[in-house]
């Protein structure tokens, strides 16, 4: 017979056992509770995701529905809850309204419900499951920007639950076609539909301003003021054409390609503004040697040739520098017997935004130069002034980052690639992309394949969304 001192040594060790398996069979949240806010923020997020919101398979219009329903239930009065679009329940926008104690106008805070497809087959797990592993929260849309949504509507509804008055006016604004591919953009059809309902001093949109880690440590807080303007031109050439058996020297592709390849070895001119001055004169503090000196150098100087050129050998430095303008599509000739009649060339510009469209129309064709090619715009452009790094927001967001981030700079940022801002900023609302949540800039995944974000920045982020808002509403 055992003894009973090994027997009862042997059930704890197995009970034991059985409580360890099951906290690892239950994940990571298991293990660590999870305040009220915390839960609150990982429930909406949760929600979000499971709606499929791409234009192909889902719609926005559920999830829309899905958040005012939320707010109802939070004790927002139905006029202040409003769901609205062009196309009915599909692809809908939903905007709230919480009124404050003054008279100042509106603060808009803002982010978009729409993400792009997401197909089972390419991802290792379900896209519209959210679903927590190693750390990270994984599915469509978690940092483009279904993480930005659901902070802004946690902040809301804790303020709510807390019985907390903003003393301005905010407003929260989620919106359709921000991926593009819905028939209609959401900020845009509201501006021209019912400006109303989102008219405001200034815009805090959180589809912009990612705050950044690299090598595991949190490196800066971006604040994205101003952001270039979307423009591509076509290059087309014509030609008569003809029986590719009697070739004469004129031939629509090689004047295409011509012109192609002088644009290639040209650079447009370095030309910084408010933001991009302010940017690398910040930035510089975190770099070292040569780079960093070449930073300070440029932010004093933009003619700073030496400087300029060598921070122009990185993409990303150089999108900061200038307006860019590369070839993204060809297509020329009919038949492989055949003289092309037609040659023609998409060319995507980023035009900075205190230069024109017209401008730069006019340095493709003198850089081009050749008569031969036509050069047109490919859509009508809205140009947009920067907005002025104004103390109504730079003030919060240094304030709360010094609370919260004691160490991360605030840095100013041009956005390179294109959100709803633009809109706004051309309607005369001035408009900050300010993300709460951090970002690996080396494990950047949205709109690729597990998509996904690291679980502690977001509880972090929600939290540093959620004082940012009742700072900036004082």
């Amino acid at each position: 017979m055992k003894d009973r001192r090994t027997i009862a040594s042997a059930r704890v060790a197995f009970v034991h056992s059985c409580i360890c398996a099951l906290l690892l069979c239950a994940g990571p949240s298991a293990q660590t509770a999870l305040t009220p806010d915390q839960q609150l923020a990982r429930d909406v997020l949760r929600q979000l995701v499971e709606i499929n919101t791409s234009f192909k398979g889902g719609s926005t219009g559920p999830a829309a529905k899905a958040v005012a329903d939320r707010f109802l239930a939070a004790g927002f009065p139905a006029t202040d809850v409003r769901v609205t679009g062009p196309q009915g329940d599909k692809d809908s926008n939903v905007v709230i309204r919480m009124p404050g104690t003054s008279q100042a106008r509106p603060i808009l805070l803002l982010a978009h419900l729409d993400v792009v497809e997401a197909l089972r087959s390419d991802w290792s797990m379900d896209p519209f499951t959210l679903t927590e592993r190693d750390g990270y929260f994984y599915g469509r849309g978690t940092s483009d920007i279904k993480d930005g949504a659901a902070t802004l509507i946690t902040a809301l509804l804790r303020m709510k639950r807390d019985r907390v008055t903003p003393g301005r006016t905010l407003i929260l604004a989620l919106t359709a076609g921000e991926e593009g591919g819905g028939g209609y953009n959401g900020v845009e059809w509201l501006l021209a539909n019912h400006r109303d309902l989102i008219d405001a001093e200034l815009c805090l949109n959180v589809d912009g301003g990612d705050p950044l880690i690299k090598n595991g440590r949190r490196v800066l807080r971006s604040v994205q003021s101003s952001e270039k303007l979307f423009l591509s031109f076509r290059l087309e050439v014509t030609n008569p054409g003809g029986h590719s058996s009697l070739p004469p020297k004129d031939n629509a592709i090689y004047h295409l390609t011509a012109g192609l390849d002088r644009l290639a070895a040209y650079q447009f001119p370095v030309h910084l503004n408010e933001t991009t001055r302010a940017y690398f004169a910040k930035y510089a503090a975190l770099e070292s040697g040569q780079t960093a000196a070449d930073m300070k150098a440029i932010a004093i100087d933009d003619k700073d040739a030496a400087a300029g050129g060598r921070l122009s050998a990185s993409p990303f430095y150089n999108a900061q520098l200038r307006t860019t303008c590369v070839p993204t599509m060809l297509e020329a000739g009919h038949a492989e017997n055949a003289l092309p009649q037609t040659a023609r060339a998409i060319v995507n510009c980023r035009i900075l935004p205190d230069e024109t469209p017209d401008q730069t129309r006019e340095t493709l064709a003198r850089v081009v130069a050749d008569p031969a090619v036509k050069i047109t715009p490919v859509q009508q452009p809205r140009p947009a002034e920067a907005s002025k790094l104004s103390p109504a927001i730079m003030g919060p967001v240094e304030r709360v980052s010094a609370r919260l981030l004691p160490g991360v700079p605030v840095i100013p940022q041009m956005e390179t690639g294109a959100t709803d801002g633009a809109y706004l900023r051309a309607s005369g609302i001035p408009t900050y992309g300010v993300s709460g949540v951090f970002i690996d800039m080396d494990d950047n995944r949205s709109h690729g394949r597990d998509e996904r974000i690291l679980v502690k920045e977001f509880y972090d982020g929600a939290e540093f969304v959620s004082e940012l808002v009742k700072e900036i509403s004082r």
